[in-house]
């Protein structure tokens, strides 16, 4: 693979940035596929997606971003983002110089990649979407309050604590494959962002405050959306409603898993993200994963 290329933009004013992973031309093969984008969620930038890179990466051009309000990138302005968030993927895309792009979305993400293939379908190739938090209840609205109650007061630690686990499956009678292991990196990210990013409390809260519009359906777009089968954040069955507004979509779910699928079952997420990209279809099979070396079954 080349050496990744950082790329500077500005929409509206705000400047943000990309990055490419280069498909490797030397030896005069074309790329298998369209370039993958990758958005993730809130705090997720463009660096956080190694395993796509080593999936996607010797077929096309991973490209990656902090978009505005993530990263490194400026703050979001005040007022609706959605529309701001749109441009800037669509500028990233112009940039490149390529009529479409394959596109995943997770978690926050959706929201974004959603929003752009309704748009711009004639951009995207193929739409994947992961952990689409299409209904958010009262209690988790109530959790995320006080998750910000901390986070006003200065309680990093306690914010951290509180976040992580509002967005994860605790239950110890549903198996989560390397659920100690995510929640403490989940924690770590959260603190890690709040400590060494200037705006990332901002963009957390406009995370919150924001929310996705997942209305409207789509059509002309090959899509697969999938979730954690112990997503507490929206549960598949909402998530399996929310693909059939999606005409011909495809509804996965990922075994012992949950909203944080894409870290629990990262191995296994980018091979079925890179194999719809790279067929236009994700297996027809059911999906089997291993368990976590030395838990008893139905136990992680």
């Amino acid at each position: 693979m080349f050496q990744e290329i950082i790329r500077t933009l500005s929409v509206d004013g705000v400047r943000y940035g990309y990055r490419v992973l280069p498909y490797d031309r030397s030896g005069g093969a074309d790329p298998a596929t369209e370039p993958a984008l990758v958005l993730g969620g809130a705090l997720q930038g463009m660096y956080g997606w190694p395993q796509m890179d080593d999936h996607l990466g010797p077929a096309t051009d991973v490209v990656t971003a902090d978009l505005p309000g993530m990263g490194s990138a400026d703050p979001l302005p005040p007022g609706p983002s959605a529309g701001l968030l749109r441009r800037a993927v669509l500028a990233i895309a112009d940039d490149l110089g390529i009529p479409r792009l394959n596109l995943f979305g997770f978690s926050y993400g959706t929201a974004i990649a959603f929003g752009f293939a309704q748009h711009h379908p004639e951009r995207v190739a193929r739409l994947a979407l992961g952990g689409v938090p299409t209904h958010i209840d009262e209690a988790q609205v109530d959790c995320w309050e006080r998750a910000r109650q901390l986070l006003a007061g200065g309680d990093l630690d306690g914010f951290a604590a509180l976040a992580a686990d509002a967005l994860m499956c605790l239950d110890p009678e549903r198996p989560v494959h390397r659920r100690e292991l995510a929640r403490r990196y989940v924690r770590r990210s959260f603190l890690h962002a709040l400590t060494h990013s200037p705006h990332a409390a901002d963009s957390l809260y406009r995370a919150l405050a924001d929310r996705p519009d997942f209305s409207g359906g789509l059509s002309g777009v090959p899509a697969l959306v999938f979730a954690g089968e112990h997503d507490t954040v929206t549960s598949p069955e909402r998530q399996r409603e929310f693909a059939g507004t999606i005409e011909g979509s495809r509804f996965l779910t990922v075994p012992e898993s949950d909203h944080w699928v894409v870290l629990e079952r990262a191995v296994e997420v980018a091979e079925l993200v890179s194999g719809f990209f790279l067929e236009g279809t994700p297996s027809a099979g059911p999906v089997t994963l291993p368990r976590q070396a030395g838990a008893p079954a139905g136990r992680t």
